[in-house]
């Protein structure tokens, strides 16, 4: 897969295919050679996943009310009183 066929990609159409390699991988009926492939082909959507993910992560923007009105403040992920994320 090409480095521009993977920005290409949606994230949700690399996540499809993650699966589909994660998938054959854990069949074992593949051979070695192809295994090598399929698993240096995951990596790279692995990577491409984690990118996308971050852009939208520095995207996304809460707004918060205050005396003065709206105020854009960028997004971090609140945490409970244990230290986890909401939302686990």
């Amino acid at each position: 897969m090409s480095s521009n066929g993977e920005t290409a990609l949606s994230f949700e159409e690399a996540m499809e295919r993650l699966e589909g390699i994660v998938a054959r991988l854990e069949s074992g009926d593949v051979p070695l050679e192809t295994a090598i492939e399929l698993y240096q082909e995951g990596m790279a959507l692995s990577k491409l996943c984690g990118q996308k993910l971050e852009q939208v992560e520095r995207r996304i923007e809460m707004l918060i009310e205050d005396g003065d009105g709206l105020q854009r403040k960028p997004f971090a992920p609140q945490r409970d009183e244990a230290g986890g994320d909401k939302g686990e």
